[in-house]
Order: structure tokens, then C-alpha cells, then sequence
């Protein structure tokens, strides 16, 4: 008897040993084969550096479809090992209906979901939200994100995927006390604000904006480029009036000492509102004299129309009932619809891109520059040469597919490394002592469409980029391009976090429905057979050993 207490108690102080050591060496180990509960090393750094308390409150509680209690397990599983990192994480999982217009007000906007059981669909409403609240930031998460998914299935696998970017870049964005600076240049007839600012407003949100100007060129060029020094990144919104040589020097050690641009550019003059007014229009090449410092990072943009028979749809009249004229949505080859790169942070799993006569780009051979291609069009495409006419009235022409045989073309490019000045080896226009001749390390994205950043008016007020308001149809132009300034400015890798991939293995609803009364019995009748067998069998063993 003695014996057994005495083992009794080394194994309690073993217990207590193990928690003691447990409390100082705290390690959790992840043994699925994804790797879904391991968390990035950009998430541990961010989570590892908060100071004060952060509040996570999510919108996941309640009643709702059982498929999507899969996102709040994963919810709750991620949040969890990131309070293991820090413990100043205070969580809290709330039911929103009571307060559902409140949650409205604040830009939470429920998603309607189509829920199927017993072999019938049914509506539900959920709010798939957080709020993450540091010191006096407050952040929203949106945890069911619009994707290209095809299916309620691939989303619900996207919104999972995407939940360790979509926490750690809010508690990021809340706890941030300086943002890094943007400018948004002007002085060569790039767009107005006001056709930027839905795109604009969303990246205000995160990082500093600011108007500049490159017109003091003329009188301090050198002060103009140590100003522009100062930033982040430049935003080039479709210049239509040509660079000058100072200028262009300008922007050219701008990325020599560091700095990422963001460059969207037509090089060919075609003006949809024009083409409505008269249903003709010259589309001609623009020069805007930057040929030759784009060559010299890697890239060159050519001057031929690009049309796609995957193309964005455009409303035409096409008759009359009474005196209305009665409209149709017709596709608009000269507005390619693209697909973005699938195995790249900025371009997974967003939706096809609309572009407005956009042409195609070139890479030359360059071992130092990695050029990584993220816009390209679908396989069935013509170039169009310029100077040419465009009439609105082809959009009615039956296409034939022997017309459309010049393969896929880039769009956009994101370009990588130390890049070479293209004044090197040249006269500068101008001395300044921040002259370099390679840059260091940095970063450019190149798209050959102007107007991709440029959304539309409703009675002189701006839309939303990401919906036609004509069509009604929903591009993935807004979440691209916001995607694109968070990877050239991200010095952390967070944005890499877009590219997890989760194997999740969902449940055939059909097979489930068909086979749910052998399920039933198979998980209800079957656990108590089994139970009442090991009784009688343990009973009987036992009468017989010690009869």
C-alpha cells in the first residue's frame, strides 16, 4: 500500500515538474501536412512587437450555415496560436445580431450565403467580420473576401487561406504609428483626382499620400529631386504630355536611391468618351518620352492596340420600343479582360482586370532585373496597329477566331534588383550629388493601360473601381492594384502571406443527403452495440477468472 503512494506521489511531482518546464519552454507543434497552424515568419515579427493591449473582437458567433463553422474553427485556431505569441491579444467572439445596423454603419456588410440542406437551398445572412482595436486605431477585417471563386466552396477555402494576411496585415495597419509616404505625381496631364479617388481613398487608409509635382524641375531641379527622395513610392497615372529630360532624370534617381514606382501608361492615344460622342475615333501612338529610361530597367511598351475575345462587355443601343432606345451588352474587344498571375502574391486569387485599349510590353534580357509577369491576356488575341481608326459599330461584327492568333500577351510587369540609370553613360541635364549610376535593391510594376486606376462618375461624383455602372459586371481593378502598392512597399514579406495554400477537404453534399440515414445509424447505433458487446464480453471474462 505504502508502495503505491510513494509511486503516486513521484508521479505528481513529475506533473508538476512538466508544468513548471512547460511554463518556461512553451512549444506547439503542428503535425498537419500543410502546415496550416504554423504561422510565417513576417506574422511572428509583426504579432511578437505589440506593446499595449490589442482588442480582436470577431463577428462569428451565433447561428449559421454548418459549413461555415469551418471558418470560425479556423478563426479561432489562428487567433489562438497568435495570442501564443503575445499575450497582449484580447479575444473575443461576439454574436452580431443585436446590433447587426451598427455593424452596417461601419461598413460591415453582411454576406447572404446559399445554404443547402436536406437537398433544399435556403438563404442565410452572416456578418464574416472583425474589429481590431489598438490604442485609438481601429481596423476591419473582412473575413469572407470577393474572389474569382467559382463556387461557395472555393470561397469559404480562399476566405481560410487568406485569414493569417488578412489579421496580421490589420494589426499592422492599427498599430503603425508611421506610414510610409506616397506620391502621386502630377504636372504632365496624368488623371484628375477625382477619377483616381476610389482607388486612392482605399490606399489612404494605410500609408501617407501626397500631391507632387514635377514642374519645379525648370527652376531647382536638384531640390525637386531631393523632395521626391523623401518618399515611398510614385504613382504615375497616365501622363498624356511628354517627360522632359530633366524630369525624366528626376524620376530615374528617384529609383536609383531606393525609390518604387508604380507606372501606368497608355501609349496610344484612344479616348473612350470621344468614341461614345461619335461612334469613331483616330487612336495614334503618344510619345511621352520615356522609351528610353524604360529600356534601360528592362521593359519596353509597344504601340499596337491589343484585342481580346475575352473582353469586358460595353452597352450599345441597338433599337427602339416607342421613343425609349432600348440598350445591349455587347463585348468590347478593344477592353481585354485579364487574368492575373496565379502564383504571385499581388494577382492570386483576385478577379479578372479590365483594361481599356491597352497595349503590349516587351522584357529584354537582363540577369539582374527579375521580371515576374502578373497581367496577361487570354490566348485568343489580335494586335492592331496605330495610327488607325476604331468604329464602334464592329462590336457588332461576328468575330472569327482565324483573326485572333497572337497568343498571350503581357500586360503588366513587376521588375526586381538593382537597376541600371539610363543616364549612365549619358549627358545628365542636370548635376545633383544624388546621382547613382545602379541603383540598390528595389522594385517597379509596369502595366501598359492608363485607365486601369481610373474609375467612373455618377453625376460628377466617383464610383467605385471595382463595378461597371453600366454593366453592373465587378473587376478585380481596385483589390490588384491595392495589392501592388502593399508588396512594393512591403519590407516585411506580409504580403507573401496571399500565396498560402490549405488543403481542405470539404464534404459531398449530394452523397450526404443520399447516404444520411446510414450515416445516422452508422454514428448513433452503432458506438451503443459496440458498448453493449464489451460489457457482456467483459462481464463473462470476468464471472470466468474468478469463479
Amino acid at each position: 500500500m505504502f508502495k503505491n503512494i510513494g509511486h503516486i506521489i513521484k508521479l505528481g511531482i513529475a506533473l508538476l515538474l512538466i508544468n513548471v518546464l512547460a511554463h518556461y519552454f512553451y512549444k506547439r507543434i503542428d503535425l498537419t501536412q500543410d502546415q496550416r497552424y504554423t504561422l510565417k515568419q513576417a506574422s511572428t515579427t509583426i504579432v511578437s512587437n505589440i506593446q499595449s493591449p490589442i482588442y480582436i473582437k470577431v463577428y462569428l458567433q451565433g447561428e449559421f450555415p454548418a459549413e461555415f463553422k469551418r471558418l470560425q474553427i479556423e478563426t479561432k485556431q489562428l487567433l489562438e496560436e497568435l495570442r501564443a505569441i503575445n499575450t497582449k491579444l484580447k479575444i473575443q467572439f461576439v454574436n452580431p445580431d443585436s446590433f447587426r445596423e451598427r455593424l452596417i454603419k461601419k461598413g460591415m456588410i453582411p454576406s447572404k450565403l446559399t445554404v443547402e440542406e436536406d437537398g433544399k437551398l435556403s438563404e442565410a445572412i452572416i456578418f464574416p467580420w472583425a474589429e481590431i482595436t489598438y490604442r485609438n486605431n481601429t481596423e476591419l477585417v473582412n473575413l469572407l473576401p470577393n474572389s474569382n471563386a467559382t463556387s461557395q466552396d472555393e470561397q469559404l477555402q480562399f476566405a481560410i487561406e487568406n485569414l493569417e494576411f488578412s489579421f496580421v496585415s490589420a494589426i499592422k495597419n492599427s498599430s503603425t504609428t508611421k506610414k510610409k509616404q506616397i506620391a502621386v505625381l502630377t504636372g504632365n496631364g496624368q488623371l484628375h483626382d477625382l477619377y483616381l479617388y476610389s482607388f486612392l481613398s482605399a490606399v489612404s487608409d494605410k500609408y501617407s499620400l501626397a500631391k507632387f509635382t514635377l514642374d519645379s524641375v525648370l527652376t531647382n531641379p536638384q531640390k525637386t529631386l531631393k523632395d521626391l527622395t523623401s518618399f515611398d513610392l510614385a504613382i504615375i497615372a497616365k501622363p498624356t504630355v511628354k517627360f522632359s529630360d530633366n524630369e525624366k532624370l528626376t524620376l530615374d534617381q528617384f529609383i536609383m536611391n531606393g525609390g518604387k514606382t508604380l507606372w501606368m501608361l497608355d501609349y496610344v492615344q484612344a479616348d473612350q468618351d470621344s468614341l461614345r460622342r461619335t461612334g469613331k475615333m483616330l487612336a495614334y501612338p503618344r510619345d511621352l518620352n520615356l522609351t528610353d529610361v524604360l529600356f534601360s530597367y528592362g521593359v519596353r511598351i509597344n504601340t499596337s492596340l491589343l484585342k481580346d475575345l475575352y473582353a469586358a462587355k460595353i452597352p450599345l443601343a441597338t433599337g427602339n420600343v416607342g421613343n425609349k432606345p432600348q440598350f445591349q451588352n455587347l463585348p468590347w474587344f478593344f477592353h481585354p479582360l485579364v487574368g492575373g498571375n496565379p502564383n504571385h502574391a499581388i494577382t492570386k486569387n483576385i478577379r479578372p482586370i479590365r483594361l481599356q485599349f491597352a497595349t503590349q510590353i516587351d522584357t529584354l534580357k537582363n540577369k539582374e532585373i527579375t521580371k515576374t509577369p502578373l497581367l496577361v491576356s487570354s490566348l485568343l488575341t489580335a494586335k492592331v496597329g496605330t495610327p488607325s481608326f476604331v468604329d464602334l459599330k464592329t462590336v457588332a461584327d461576328e468575330p472569327t477566331e482565324s483573326n485572333y492568333k497572337s497568343g498571350h500577351q503581357l500586360l503588366g510587369v513587376l521588375l526586381e534588383g538593382n537597376f541600371n540609370s539610363a543616364y549612365k553613360n549619358r549627358i545628365k541635364p542636370f548635376d545633383t550629388p544624388l546621382f547613382k549610376a545602379k541603383s540598390k535593391s528595389t522594385k517597379m510594376v509596369v502595366i501598359a493601360d492608363g485607365d486601369i486606376a481610373k474609375n467612373q462618375l455618377l453625376k460628377g461624383k466617383p464610383l467605385d473601381l471595382s463595378i461597371d455602372k453600366w454593366t453592373q459586371e465587378t473587376f478585380g481593378n481596385k483589390e490588384f492594384l491595392l495589392n501592388t502598392v502593399d508588396y512594393l512597399l512591403d519590407d516585411e514579406g506580409l504580403i507573401n502571406l496571399r500565396n498560402k495554400s490549405l488543403k481542405i477537404n470539404l464534404l459531398d453534399k449530394q452523397r450526404a443527403y443520399q447516404e444520411r440515414s446510414f450515416w445516422q445509424l452508422f454514428n448513433i447505433v452503432l458506438p451503443i452495440v459496440l458498448l453493449v458487446i464489451f460489457g457482456i464480453v467483459f462481464n463473462y471474462l470476468r464471472k470466468r477468472k474468478y469463479k
